[in-house]
């Protein structure tokens, strides 16, 4: 038996839709030279929602596949794959796929990344609904100096942020609330009772987010609707929405979820997946008042239908899904993507794995 075998080269296929980033790939091939790298600019960005299909032949061979969702078409077209790197944080848009339901190939996610544009965009809009300001800016476009101050009017000072889902998103946005002087309540799908249980253990943009876990004044958890109800009745001012898309969390927030936060008038804020919401009850508890508006990054559907009601709802902020782009993400996502690989080299573990039974 020869014990001097050489370890397999690594071969890298980027498969993504958009332009090479010839800087970011170049920093790559001079920290692992030993490394074989290939870009191809594939799919449209389309690929997230509606996967396309890798070829056979332009797999081959591939030990790493970094993608925005394109797969092989099943697990023995690939089977020199040892990693597949997403460059999204969730991937609800590959869970029926083959290589997702019938492989043990590893998942990784560049979680952790969109934890600061993510958190602007939440404190932004709650402002923009604390402030009551697009009453100034409608007045400014008609050049009226509107008198003040509007009654409804407030600061986030001694508010309560509950947010559900205290992942890396959900950190960093406890961060910005605490540094505004807001109380922040955690709840996760399984009991953090230990402090080693409440860390962060994937990737964390350096000087943001809770990594220690320590900003939550109270931490709920839970699986049934008790437990999320009494999440919900803690007197929250903000509620943040930042779970993954899962047929548990579908519509996880509905008719019944509403008629707890009534009592508060909880502002809602959902930067996680539009059908976590069950979006007919959230127009209805929008249009008789029952919250006090809500900021949507995300819709069920998407594209938002033009004719769909939520646009007409009061007290609604609608973006297309952007909270997360700036011009510092693709560099973040090849900072995780270097992490693992160097991670790999060393045989050690791998961070953002995704864990198959729970879908994140």
């Amino acid at each position: 038996m020869n014990w001097f075998l050489k370890k397999k080269k690594e071969h890298v296929l980027f498969t993504l839709p958009l332009p090479e980033p010839t800087d970011l790939l170049d920093r790559l091939r001079e920290k692992f030279p030993d490394i074989d790298f290939e870009y191809i600019h594939f799919g449209t960005l389309e690929t997230f929602r509606n996967p396309e299909t890798i070829p056979r032949d332009t797999i081959a061979g591939k030990t790493v596949l970094v993608t925005a969702g394109a797969l092989p078409a099943s697990p023995a077209d690939c089977p020199d794959l040892e990693l597949i790197h997403f460059i999204s944080a969730g991937i609800n848009h590959v869970q029926k796929h083959p290589i997702y339901t019938n492989s043990d190939i590893p998942l990784a996610t560049v979680s952790g990344i969109h934890g600061p544009p993510i958190a602007e965009w939440v404190l932004m809009t709650t402002l923009l609904r604390n402030r009551e300001y697009e009453k100034f800016y409608e007045a400014q476009k008609e050049h009226r100096w509107l008198k003040y101050p509007v009654k409804g009017a407030r600061d986030m000072v001694q508010q309560r942020i509950g947010i559900l889902g205290y992942g890396s998103i959900g950190r960093q946005v406890a961060n910005v609330s605490r540094a505004m002087g807001m109380e922040v309540l955690a709840y996760t799908a399984s009991p953090k009772t230990t402090p080693e249980s409440r860390k962060d253990h994937g990737f964390v943009v350096p000087g943001t987010g809770d990594p220690d876990g320590s900003i939550p004044s109270q931490w709920f958890s839970g699986t049934d609707k008790a437990d999320l109800h009494n999440f919900l009745s803690q007197d929250l001012d903000i509620l943040l929405i930042s779970v993954p898309l899962t047929p548990q969390t579908h519509h996880l927030i509905s008719k019944a979820e509403f008629e707890v936060l009534e009592k508060r008038r909880t502002f809602i804020s959902n930067i996680a997946r539009g059908p976590v919401i069950d979006q007919p009850a959230l127009v209805e508890a929008l249009t008789n008042g029952d919250i006090r508006g809500a900021a949507l990054d995300v819709t069920d559907p998407e594209p938002l239908p033009a004719d769909d009601p939520l646009w007409d709802a009061p007290n609604v902020t609608i973006t297309p899904h952007v909270s997360a782009q700036n011009a510092q993400t693709l560099e973040r996502v090849f900072q995780v993507i270097e992490a693992n690989l160097e991670r790999k080299q060393k045989g050690e573990k791998l961070i953002n794995i995704v864990d198959r039974k729970r879908g994140y």
